[in-house]
C-alpha cells in the first residue's frame, strides 16, 4: 500500500469499522433496555408490521373477552331472578293446594289469598325491577341481543341471545288474568273456580320459567365456551408474538460485549491509523 498524506485509507477504514461496531453496540442496548428486538419498522419490516397487527388482535381479544364476561353476568343476573320468581310461584301452588283441601273455614282462605296476592304483587315488582346496564329483561320490550365475542363482523365472532330470553314474566302474562282474579281462584274464593283447577295454570307458569332458565343455562354454555375460546386464541397470538419480537437477553448481551471490544479496539487501532501520514515526514 502506497504511503499517502492527502488520503488514509487504514483510518478510513478503521473509522467505518468504529462506525459499524458503534451501531451494533447502541442497537444491543437498545434491545436489552426495551426487551425488543423489533423497535423499529427498519430493525424488520415485515415482522414489525405482523406485530402491530397482532397487537390490535390481543387488544380486541382483551375486548372480546370483557363482552363475553358482561353477557354472562347479565344471564346470570337474570338466571337468579327467574330463580326468584319461581321461589314465589311454588309457595302459590303450595297455599292453592292447601286451599283446594276443602277444610279450611273463609277466615282462612281469605288469609291464605291474601298471602296470595303478596306473592303474584311481588312478582309483578321483580319483573318490573328487573334490569342489568338499564336494560328491562322481564318487561317483554327485549330484542335479540347480539353478543361480540370475537375479532370479526361475521356471524362466528357473535352469539345471539334471542328475545324468548327475555319474555315478559309479570303475572299477566303468565296467567291471562290480573292478580286480584288468580288470587281468589286459587284461594277457591271466586265461586266459579276450584282450586285445585288452577293447580295446573301454576304448573303451566312454572314449567314456563324452567323451561327459560333451561335456555339461560345453554346460552350461558355457549358464554363460556367462547371465553376459553378467546383465552386460547390470545395465549397462541401472545407466545407468536413473543417469539417474532421479544429480545434474547442473553444473545444480545453476548452482541454488547462483543460490539464493546470491537468499538475499543477500533478506537484505538484509529489513533495509530491517524498517525501513518507522520511517518512520510520521516521521508523528507
Amino acid at each position: 500500500m502506497a504511503l499517502t498524506i492527502n488520503t488514509n485509507l487504514s483510518s478510513l477504514l478503521v473509522q467505518s469499522n468504529l462506525s459499524k461496531a458503534t451501531q451494533s453496540l447502541n442497537q444491543a442496548i437498545e434491545r436489552m433496555t426495551t426487551g425488543y428486538k423489533i423497535n423499529h419498522a427498519a430493525d424488520n419490516a415485515a415482522g414489525y408490521s405482523i406485530a402491530t397487527n397482532w397487537e390490535t388482535q390481543l387488544g380486541s381479544l382483551d375486548v372480546a373477552a370483557d363482552n363475553a364476561a358482561t353477557g354472562a353476568d347479565m344471564l346470570t343476573t337474570l338466571e337468579d331472578t327467574y330463580a326468584l320468581v319461581s321461589s314465589h310461584l311454588q309457595r302459590v301452588r303450595d297455599l292453592t293446594e292447601q286451599a283446594a283441601n276443602g277444610t279450611y273455614g273463609e277466615d282462612s282462605l281469605e288469609a291464605i289469598e291474601s298471602e296470595i296476592t303478596a306473592r303474584l304483587e311481588e312478582i309483578d315488582r321483580i319483573a318490573a325491577n328487573c334490569e342489568f346496564n338499564g336494560l328491562k329483561m322481564m318487561d317483554g320490550t327485549m330484542t335479540d341481543i347480539s353478543l361480540q365475542v370475537g375479532l370479526y363482523s361475521d356471524d362466528n365472532s357473535k352469539i345471539t341471545l334471542a328475545a324468548d330470553l327475555f319474555s315478559e314474566t309479570n303475572v299477566q302474562s303468565l296467567f291471562g288474568e290480573a292478580i286480584t282474579d288468580v288470587a281468589e281462584k286459587c284461594a277457591g274464593l271466586n265461586g266459579t273456580t276450584d282450586a285445585s283447577e288452577m293447580l295446573d295454570k301454576i304448573d303451566e307458569a312454572i314449567n314456563t320459567i324452567s323451561g327459560r332458565t333451561t335456555s339461560l343455562g345453554a346460552a350461558q354454555n355457549r358464554i363460556e365456551s367462547a371465553i376459553e375460546s378467546i383465552s386460547v386464541q390470545s395465549e397462541n397470538i401472545t407466545s407468536s408474538l413473543s417469539t417474532l419480537r421479544d429480545a434474547d437477553v442473553a444473545e444480545e448481551s453476548s452482541n454488547y460485549i462483543q460490539a464493546q471490544i470491537l468499538q475499543q479496539a477500533s478506537a484505538t487501532l484509529l489513533a495509530t491509523a491517524n498517525q501513518t501520514p507522520s511517518i512520510a515526514l520521516n521521508l523528507l
